[in-house]
């Protein structure tokens, strides 16, 4: 347990603070796996649990490093990949530096040709995103020969990306050229080659690619998107240019529940505003009108509809819409003036810490649903920007670490604890098992000692014949017996008859004879003791390893700990104000780069109602006085019907004479107006 842990909060102390771009995930393409711990640390990976992840295979490759026989490990199998996917994950944690390291030093071992290549493929991603296109060209200019599958499509990809970057755009449109058809890059090979040519000059080549393009659809949203972004870009372009007619159809090929309807709306209006059909203008405008009054697209709608209204001359109605677009407009600065407010009190920031920023999917929409948290609608923008993104995810990362370094204390207490509770139970019984140990010990002694003495005779006894090593227990009795026979009657021979002697001669003979005669099964029957013998001295040397094995884990267990959790409590104790520092500093630039945005789209708003106020005041004006030229007109119509309705009087004073003209007392006709106007009023 703890030799493993332990390795794992020094890794993780250790991992660097640098504040990087973002960078892409790694790469998920493996091998069966062979090792547990690897395929533990790249499920981390694969859940976007980066820092866990890179702590694992950190401790993984540490170990590995540290073993005597590294090729019986089974990480082995593992462990090329494992050094690539450090960098990997270094770089999806946006540890460019580390990243970097970590793949050069796989470019300077020794490595096969196409695992040379790939180290550099990657090197040259980390300078990309690092912004450096020009060290990335070097990278790239360093891959020779071939180059692995799964990468060769992305590499030149990036390769093509890379002469973007610097103004090489011929020579990107001709790899472009070559990965139409790649399946994982579908779409943003064509979209890339369609700014290519027309960065190189090549309009007609570059609006024809990017077209037909934009006349793609997709199930999947991010494609669909990417479709919707090109005939938004090349509706806009030609919109500019005065192509009217021709930017019509990018406008209309946006969905219209796409993250770009809103602005294909908008410019869809204005296209036909510009063309002077203003009633068909109105069309999507009024659909715009009524989306989220948060957009800044719906928010030019909602001016540009009663000024459509305005050039139609149907006043009354932009005066109206005018008075709907100042109360949203006041309504929002209000709005906004309160997100301000609320993200200077910290709320913002309170909000980005929750827990919900990792679990929820599009949680900075949801922040709004949260008390006093400020108006995300008018950040997403914002928060989907690189730059702020950046700064995010670095708070982010810099408040876990922080939170995981509080929740290290607690544990280093609990190992503590752990490890006087295991010293607590093994010191008493430690004592009694070492006695038990040294009596197996004694024995194990022994037995070794007798089965080096019989090894010892059976290797004589193959050399010459020793039939008294053979002997059993009552034939060695009875030799003894015989010998002392000998010395006694060797002491007194006068006593010894011989009678006596031919029966002692006797007696020696026949034992001679049967340890003779049977010396050969004998000896083949103590070879075979002596097989069991060592089978049995091996299973008592299996028991005493054992109990080394069990009495050193039980001794490791609760030994050499204590200067470790020491060490590791002062390294993260010293740590944990400089990350409330550098949060700081880090909350304090997200707070400042959102209340900008807000402050400028307030000032925005507060510009809209200045204009709103003046063109709602005109049209009042112009609504007025089209309804005095219209009554001015109904009494005229009046006039004349009930002067057609008066009977002639002939013989009349006041009858003028023929042909002269009835003189006029009612105002001249003023310009007439739109009857549906009228019927409105």
């Amino acid at each position: 347990m703890f030799p493993r842990l332990l390795p794992t909060l020094i890794g993780a102390t250790l991992v660097s603070l640098a504040v990087v771009p973002v960078a892409s995930a790694i790469d998920r393409s493996q091998d069966d796996l062979k090792d547990l711990f690897f395929g533990a640390a790249m499920y981390e990976a694969y859940q976007d649990n980066y820092f866990d992840a890179i702590v694992d295979l950190d401790t993984e490759i540490q170990q590995y490093r540290r073993l005597d026989q590294p090729e019986l490990d089974p990480f082995t199998a593992h462990y090329g990949q494992a050094a690539f996917s450090v960098g990997d994950l270094e770089l999806s944690y946006r540890m460019h530096q580390e990243a970097g390291r970590a793949i050069e030093a796989v470019l300077e071992g020794n490595v096969p040709q196409p695992v040379r290549n790939e180290a550099a493929y990657r090197l040259a991603r980390i300078h990309y995103h690092k912004q450096q296109p020009q060290n990335a060209l070097h990278a790239l200019q360093m891959i020779e020969g071939r180059v692995p599958e799964r990468v060769r499509a992305r590499e030149r990809f990036l390769r093509a990306r890379v002469y973007m970057e610097l103004g090489r755009f011929t020579e990107a449109v001709e790899l472009l050229e070559d990965l139409k058809g790649e399946e994982e890059l579908a779409g943003f090979v064509e979209y890339n080659l369609g700014i290519a040519l027309l960065k190189a000059g090549e309009q007609a080549e570059g609006i024809s690619e990017l077209t037909a393009l934009g006349k793609r659809r997709s199930s999947d949203s991010a494609k669909q998107a990417l479709y919707d972004k090109t005939n938004l870009m090349l509706g806009s372009r030609l919109m500019e240019a005065g192509e009217l007619e021709l930017a019509r159809p990018y406008f209309d090929r946006v969905q219209l529940d796409g993250p770009f309807s809103n602005r294909a709306l908008l410019g869809a209006g204005w296209v036909e505003a510009r063309a002077g059909r203003y009633d068909r203008a109105l069309v999507p405008w009024k659909i715009l009108q009524k989306r989220k009054k948060t957009n800044a697209s719906v928010h030019e709608a909602l001016l540009a509809v009663p000024f459509a209204y305005g050039k139609l001359d149907v006043h009354s109605t932009a005066a109206v819409n005018y008075g709907h677009a100042l109360d949203i407009f006041g309504s929002q600065v209000d709005t906004l003036t309160q997100s301000i407010e609320s993200i200077r009190e910290g709320k913002f920031l309170e909000a980005l810490r929750r827990k919900e920023a990792d679990q929820v999917k599009n949680w900075v929409v949801t922040l709004r649903s949260i008390p006093g948290a400020p108006e995300t609608h008018y950040l997403l923008d914002l928060m989907a920007s690189n730059d702020y993104q950046e700064f995010l995810r670095n708070y982010q990362d810099l408040n876990d670490l922080f939170e995981r370094n509080e929740e290290w204390l607690a544990s280093l207490a609990a190992y503590e604890n752990i490890i006087a509770l295991r010293r607590g139970y093994y010191e008493p019984l430690l004592p009694g098992l070492d006695s038990k140990f040294r009596a197996l010990d004694a024995r194990i002694k022994l037995r070794v000692e007798q089965r080096d003495t019989f090894a010892q005779r059976i290797d004589q006894m193959l050399v010459s014949r020793r039939p008294e090593f053979l002997a059993k227990t009552s034939e060695r009795e009875s030799l003894r017996q015989l010998e002392r026979i000998r010395s006694t009657m060797a002491a007194r021979p006068s006593l010894v008859s011989e009678e006596t002697e031919d029966r002692v001669a006797r007696l020696e003979g026949i034992l001679e004879w049967r340890l003779a005669s049977e010396y050969d099964a004998r000896l083949t029957e103590a070879y075979k003791h002596l097989q069991e013998l060592n089978t049995e001295i091996e299973e008592l040397q299996e028991v005493y390893n054992s109990y080394v094995r069990t009495r050193q884990a039980a001794t490791h267990s609760y030994v050499g700990y204590d200067e470790t959790i020491r060490s590791l409590r002062n390294r993260i104790e010293r740590v944990q104000p400089r990350l409330e520092q550098l949060m700081a500093r880090q909350g304090t630039m997200l707070e400042q780069m959102a209340i900008n945005v807000l402050e400028r789209r307030r000032a925005q708003l507060e510009e809209y109602q200045i204009k709103a106020r003046f063109a709602l005041a005109d049209s009042y004006d112009r609504a007025n006085e089209l309804q005095e030229q219209r009554a001015d007109q109904r009494k005229i119509e009046q006039y004349q019907a009930e002067q057609a309705d008066q009977p002639r009087q002939e013989d009349s004073p006041e009858q003028p004479a023929d042909g002269e003209p009835l003189p006029q007392d009612t105002p001249p006709e003023l310009e007439p107006g739109s009857a549906d106007e009228e019927a409105s009023q």
